[in-house]
């Protein structure tokens, strides 16, 4: 089964002084970087996706910021598939779908941001669109939450999250879990 990676808004507003900075990103982006270097060296399919928010209210990734950029750490090359949406499921109105089709991706592995919103509509989508999922939690980061007058902090958010996910939608595993698997095969 042929395998994709999806780096999902791995953007410089995610950073340290970007406008909505997240919990644990600098480490997720390592990840995410390990990630991107391994299908790469074994030519696996790669899908950089890029949030642009154009809404009246939008207060980050806002078009034409440093923000809105590709983190240097997962920065795409020349030829490397961009997509672009306004949406956090990754799908909705992108050509996503034809991309991975295009490329006869049937396993999708899902990476980068945030864990409670683009990392969980995406890989939710993926799933009921019949893509096998793998989600790699310590490639993917969130911020602190409010509700009911309390803080969550992004720790309890982002496993409340990669648990959801781990029980009906995706296989949820370190980048190293999934590295050994790689190796022997179950992968591709």
């Amino acid at each position: 089964m042929k395998t994709g990676l999806l780096l999902v808004d791995i953007q410089n507003d995610y950073f340290k002084g970007g406008l909505m900075e997240l919990v644990g990103m600098d480490e997720a982006a390592s990840r995410a970087k390990d990630l991107l270097l391994l299908f790469r060296e074994n030519q696996w399919p790669t899908f950089h996706i890029q949030h642009i928010a154009t809404g009246k209210d939008a207060t980050f990734f806002l078009p034409d910021t440093f923000g809105v950029d590709i983190h240097e750490s997962v920065k795409p090359l020349l030829n490397d598939v961009v997509i672009t949406k306004k949406h956090p499921n990754s799908f909705r109105e992108t050509m996503l779908i034809e991309e991975l089709t295009k490329a006869s991706v049937k396993r999708v592995v899902i990476c980068g941001a945030m864990s409670h919103m683009c990392i969980d509509a995406t890989t939710r989508a993926a799933a009921d669109l019949g893509f096998d999922c793998f989600v790699i939690h310590d490639g993917c980061a969130t911020k602190n939450l409010e509700f009911g007058g309390e803080t969550i902090p992004a720790k309890k958010v982002h496993g409340s999250f990669m648990a959801a996910l781990g029980s009906a939608y995706a296989r949820v595993l370190s980048f190293n879990e999934f590295l050994a698997i790689s190796k022997i095969g179950q992968t591709t």
